[in-house]
Order: structure tokens, then sequence, then C-alpha cells
């Protein structure tokens, strides 16, 4: 009988109820019977898991969409019932779940965030077996929303877009049926063109629209002007999954398919060295840039027809460099020391490869960029200069002399990596006033010239120098005093004094004994775009300025929705590096309508998404409407800079300035507050007019009350807040703020017509008592 008494007791407390009731499926647990709400939320579920698979290229939705439809099918028709040997079931596929989460997480260490959305489809799968009452659905849409979430993260191209406003489609409705349903009132129904009733049981389609066509207006526009600080706080880095590689990987290798002889449709790839790399004629391939390669021949022709090779996601715009030549040829240029290659491994416990930086002074910024790989590149690793960190799918990494990186297979398409490098700034006036004194590394590699164009190119660098120092001195303006001031005009002039032929096979190809520099300036007055580059590192180096040949993509075009620079094989050519001693090498681009230095780090980029935005705007519109703009806008903001210089200027004008303008802030900040407060006023006074009658005298009565300090708060509903106002309000007061709430809520939610003049007389007669 004691045992039989214990039992007992504990069947009395409360978890004992509990059990006791949802063991024999009582009716006591609040049932979600709504099929328009479970159809919306699973609606929510699929658009996350599409979303997933559509940014990262995944197939979950083969397997999850199905059985999400199944799961919430049989919890509808089961959602009256206990289900105990399916919540069992379901308790044990999670722990299987989560176990094979955790052994995926080993091997995944790169990048988890895939792992953890299949993570939560899993137990979202099992979970909507189980989902009859409300809070249930709730954790599905948070579900979705995770989903959507990680899709976002992941996502690299607009195609994330129309599934982001299915979404929010979707969403809205859900979260009208979602309260409703924790409301406990009716559902709604669908608008009879018949019916002339206007009230909130009916799904208004109108308010739905305008509702989403707001929220998507408002989030574009935070998005336009978001500040855009510096990312990547944390170090851990996207990188793809791990690639084995075999230990025999020397770096010396470069594998391009770019060059292809006499029309042939077979790369030499494996060797390094380009057909025709020793001035045969020739054309190149059309998907892949001649210029990554040991050896290059520019007496090659062709076009390359435009494709996305790569995005990037980076801190700054910059020249994403792949590697550049010390030795010219004639009719082309090689790397010269191209055995001379270093590999650097990384510890078997990280995706960091650290590399040694070049010794320069000068101030430099921290740069970190993630790489995609959209079509398969050379084994060249792009990155910005400088590069000190490098978070790489292979266990090795290659650096050359000229400090371009290498891998050991070919940058294949989804390949993902990230590099952190040290850009120096860009100091005019300091790289001005660099040394001339080089050191016998540099004079050895970076100054050689064919004999047999030496003087010649030397006479007419000197003498376009000369004609440019005579119109200074005859103008008594400063002369070009430096190296640095000698390659920028080089550059200038070059750009503007030469031409690119129309058609891109017009020029005609070099004899034997014919040389690109010297056919460049002498003969045809013009080349191609990595023809002007190479003239002017040959122009510097007859001069004896050190100067090498680089190649690499520009930044491409940004895209201002996806936060990405997408890079198209087309955006790849060669620039100039000149070398400064202390502050190392730096680019300057002759080539016709490039910048004639590229973009890099700049002092303020706060806002660059926003500027970058303009562009892209200004970009559709006439110029003459982009003249208009940009001088409106530059006329306002010159007017604020200025109204704030002179107030500033004020506290420098001893006490009676600083008393001026304490005043003058003073006065501002309170008319500024008085104002504030009527605009306020004025809106709800406009606003109070627009709503139903009902409304407005509910939202009067919430007003009122709020002034009297027992406000409203946001997650009460009405009916709760009608229950609390007798804790704080006469009887009288609490009576009738409980009867307009019955009201409201009758209205808002069940259809019915209230009594409004008798409680617009209640409300006064209790309005002119409290004064």
């Amino acid at each position: 009988m004691f045992k039989l008494s214990r039992i007992n007791q504990v069947w009395l407390l409360p978890i004992g109820r509990y059990w006791r009731q949802n063991a024999q499926g009582s009716t006591s647990t609040v049932v979600e019977d709504a099929i328009s709400l479970r159809l919306l939320v699973l609606a929510l579920v699929i658009v996350g898991i599409v979303a997933t698979d559509i940014a990262a290229s995944t197939q979950f939705s083969l397997w999850a969409v199905p059985l999400s439809i199944l799961g919430s099918v049989w919890s509808y028709y089961r959602r009256r019932s206990a289900n105990i040997p399916v919540k069992f079931c379901i308790a044990i596929g999670m722990l299987v779940a989560l176990s094979a989460f955790f052994g995926r997480l080993l091997g995944e260490l790169n990048d988890t965030r895939l792992a953890l959305a299949e993570l939560l489809i899993q137990l979202q799968i099992l979970h909507s077996f189980d989902m009859p009452r409300r809070k249930s659905l709730g954790y599905s849409i948070v579900i979705g929303l995770i989903l959507l979430g990680v899709a976002a993260t992941v996502s690299q191209t607009l195609a994330f877009a129309p599934v982001l406003l299915i979404f929010l489609a979707i969403a809205l409705p859900t979260l009208v049926l979602n309260y409703r349903s924790q409301l406990g009132i009716q559902p709604l129904k669908v608008k009879n063109k018949r019916s002339d009733q206007q009230n909130s049981s009916i799904l208004n389609f109108k308010f739905l629209i305008v509702n989403f066509l707001l929220i998507v207006g408002l989030g574009l526009a935070i998005f336009a002007v978001l500040p855009r600080f510096p990312g990547y706080q944390l170090r851990s880095f996207p990188v793809s999954a791990p690639i084995d590689v075999q230990n025999d990987f020397t770096g010396r290798s470069i594998v391009n398919p770019g060059y292809v002889r006499e029309g042939s449709n077979q790369g030499n790839g494996n060797s390094g060295q380009g057909q025709g790399g020793t001035g045969e004629p020739g054309s190149i391939d059309n998907d892949f840039y001649y210029g990554f390669n040991s050896q290059i021949n520019q007496n090659l022709r062709g076009e390359m027809k435009p494709k996305v090779v790569m995005r990037v996601r980076s801190q700054a715009e910059g020249f994403w460099r792949v590697l550049a030549f010390d030795r010219y040829t004639g009719k082309g240029w090689e790397i010269s020391r191209n055995e001379k290659v270093t590999t650097h491994r990384r510890p078997h416990w990280s995706y960091q490869i650290r590399l040694p930086l070049p010794l320069f002074t000068g101030r430099s910024r921290e740069v970190v960029q993630t790489y995609t790989v959209v079509s398969d590149l050379p084994n060249l690793i792009p990155a910005m200069a400088h590069p000190k960190e490098v978070y790489y799918p292979t266990a090795v990494i290659a650096v050359d002399t000229e400090n371009g990186l290498r891998s050991p297979v070919r940058l294949s398409e989804g390949l993902t990596y990230t590099v952190v490098s040290e850009v120096p700034y860009r100091d005019r006036t300091q790289l001005g006033k660099a040394s001339t004194n080089y050191p016998k590394n540099i004079e050895n590699y970076y100054l050689q010239i064919p004999t047999e164009i030496t003087e010649k190119v030397r006479q007419r660098t000197e003498e376009i120098l000369a004609n440019y120092n005579q119109e200074r001195i005859a103008n008594s303006t400063k002369t070009l005093d430096s190296n640095y001031e000698k390659a920028l005009y080089l550059a200038q002039y070059i750009k503007q004094n030469y031409t690119i032929p129309e058609n891109p096979l017009g020029l005609p190809f070099l004899s034997e004994d014919e040389d690109l520099v010297e056919a460049f300036l002498f003969k045809h007055k013009g080349g191609y775009p990595d023809h002007f580059s190479t003239v002017l590192t040959v122009m510097l180096r007859s001069i004896g300025i050190p100067s090498r040949l680089v190649a690499g993509f520009s930044a491409g075009q940004f895209n201002p929705f996806t936060g990405m620079y997408v890079v198209s094989n087309t955006d790849a050519y060669a620039m100039t590096e000149v070398y400064f001693p202390r502050y190392g090498w730096f680019a300057f681009d002759p080539i016709p309508n490039h910048p004639l230095v590229p973009p890099s780090i700049e002092d303020i980029e706060t806002f660059s998404v926003l500027r970058q935005f303009w562009q892209w705007v200004a970009g559709w519109l006439p110029s003459p409407v982009t003249g208009f703009l940009n001088t409106l806008f530059g006329s306002i903001f010159g007017w604020l800079i200025r109204a704030i210089a002179w107030f500033w200027s004020l506290f420098s004008q001893g006490w009676l300035g600083v008393l001026t303008g304490l005043i003058l802030a003073t006065t501002t900040a309170f008319f500024g507050w008085l104002g504030w407060g009527q605009w306020q006023e004025w809106r709800k006074r406009r606003w109070l007019k627009k709503l139903p009658p009902m409304e407005s005298l509910y939202q009067q009565m919430l007003q009122w009350l709020a002034q009297k300090g027992l406000g409203k708060h946001p997650a009460q509903t009405p009916l709760e807040y009608a229950s609390g106002s007798h804790q704080h309000h006469p009887p009288a007061t609490a009576q009738l703020i409980e009867e307009t709430c019955q009201a409201y809520v009758s209205w808002r939610y069940g259809g019915q017509t209230p009594n409004l003049n008798q409680l617009r007389k209640k409300w006064q007669e209790l309005k002119k008592s409290a004064k």
C-alpha cells in the first residue's frame, strides 16, 4: 500500500499530469488544425532548402523536400495522437544525425556552414513527423529562416535574390496566420467580390503586397547606404575541401592551355613554355589568357571570348596579381629564374600557409580576399600584392622569385581559397624621394635590354622627358626630378600618343629579326594592350629605372548586391612594376582607357559600397542626367562641409567664439527638438485619420494611457493588456479598457461591428474626470 501511495503521489505531480494527458491523447494539448498555416510553413522550409541548394550547388532538396512533405502530411493526420513510438524514433534519428554531423565536421573544418545546414535539414525532417502544436510550427519557421541565412552567406550571385523574394512573400502571410493562431481566433477567409464587408477576417492581399514592396524597397535603401566596415574579423576563412597532392611538387611547372601553335587546339601546358615562345607566329586560345606562363610570346594574335573565371570578395578593390617577368626576349618575356622556386607547407592542423614578406617601409594595410574559381585556370594563384597568409586546400604551395604563387594543381571550377595581403599605401611624396641606389640583385635582373635596341630606345625616352622638362622650364613649373614622376609621365605619354588597332588581328606579325618595342615606337606607332606595358618597361630600363612586367586580373565588375567582384578572362592583362628602394614594387598602367595606376587601398573606404553603387547606377543614366546629379550632390555636400567647418572654427576664436558656438548649438538643438515633436504630432494625427474608426479609437486609448506611464508592451496581446490593467488602474478605468479591447478584438479578428458612439462617450467622460 505504501508503494502504491507513492506512485499515486508522483502521478499527481505536474509532470505526471502532463505525461498522463499526452499518453491518453488528451484534447487539452493545443493542436494546430489550420491547413493553410501548415502549408505555408512547409513552403518556407522548402524555400530555405532550395535556397541552400542554389547558393551552394548542393542537392539537399532531392531527398529533403519529399521527406518534408511526407512528414507534414503524417503529422497533420496524427496531430491528436500521442505518437509515443514515433517520438522515440525521432529522438534516435536526431542522435544519429548529430553523430554524423560531428563525423563530417572533423573532415570539413575548412568550412562548416554546409555541414550545419545539412544537420538542420535532417532535424527539420525528423521534426516534421511530429509537429501538432503551434510552437512546433514556429520552430519550423525559424529553421527555414536559418537555412536562408546560410544560403545568403554562401551565395555569390544574384540567383539567390529571387529565392529571397519568394521567402519574404511566403513569410508575410505565414506570420499573420501564426499570430492569429496564437490569439486563438477564427481562420482567415478569402475575400468575396460580392461582399462589401471590410474586416480583418478576410485575407487582405493588398495589405500584404504593399508591405512586401515596402520591405523590399527599405531593405535595398538600407543596403545602399550601409557603411562598408572592414570584414573578416575572425581568422577562420572560406577554403575548399582538402586536395591531396603528390610529394614531388617543385612548383617549377606552369600548366596553361592558353598557347596554341598555328591554330592547333593542342596547348602545351606541362613544360611551362608556350608554343611559339621563340618568336614563331601563331594564335592564342580564345578562353585562356596567354600571359600566365613562365615564357610568353607577344607575337601571337587572337581574341578571347568573354567568360567569368572567378568571383572575389575583398576588403578593398585591387589588381589580382598572378606572376611577373624579368627578362625581355625581343618578342615577349620570360622568368629567368624559373628553377629557383621555394615551396611552403602548412601544418596538419591548419589551412594557413605563412609566407615571408619582402622588406619595405611606409604604411601598409592588411587586406583579406576570398577567391572562388568559376572556370578552370592555370596552377597560378591570383592574389593582391605582398601575400603573407594563404588559406589553400592543398598542403603545399610554391613562390617564385617574382613573388608569384603557384599551386600543385590547376585551379578548377568551384575551388575556394583566401589570401591575406599586407598592401602598402601609394604615397607619391615618399616615392618621389626614394633613392636611386639599387641593390646588385635588382640591377642584375631588372635593367636588362637587348643590346640591339638599347641606344635607340634610350634616346627616344630621354627625348620625351627632355621635351617635357623644357616646357616646364618655360612655364616656370616643376620638372621631372624623380624616378616616380618620370615613370608616371612616361606611362601617361604612351597612353596618349600611341593607339590600339581597331581590328584585333590587324597588326602584322613581327619578322624574325624585328623587335617588338622598336616596331611599336618607330614603325606601327602602337600595338596591342600588353605591348604598351612592354614598351614602358623597356623604356624605363633604358634610363636606369628597374622595372618588370606583371600579369594578372583587374578588379573586374563590382556587383553592389552581392558585394563581390566578378572577374572575366578578358580582365587579364599585363602592366609595368617599378622598383623603389625601401618601398618595394609599384605598378603603372600605360594601356589606353585604363587608370594610370591600378586601384588599391585608400585612406577612407567606409562608404565605398555606396560610391560603387552610384557608379553602377550612373552607368545606366544619360550623361547630362549624371552630370546634373553629380553637381547637385556635390553642391549639397560642399555646403554641409563648409557649414561644419565654419561652426568648428568658432571654437578657435577665444571665449567669445566658444560661447557663440555653444549658444548656436543649443538654439539649433532646441528648434530641432521642437520641430521634431510637432512633426511627430502631425504624423500621429494624420495616421489616426487614415485608420478605421475602431482602430483609431483603440490607438488613441493606447496613446493616452502611455502618457499616463502605463503603455502597452509590444509583446502583449490586446486582451492580455486589458487583463493586466486591473492592477494599475481604478476599477472604472480598467473596466473601460477591457471593454474597448474586447470590442477591438471582436472587430479586428471577428468582423463584429462595435458600438463606437457609446465607447467614445465613455472615454470623453473619463478624460474630463481625469482633468
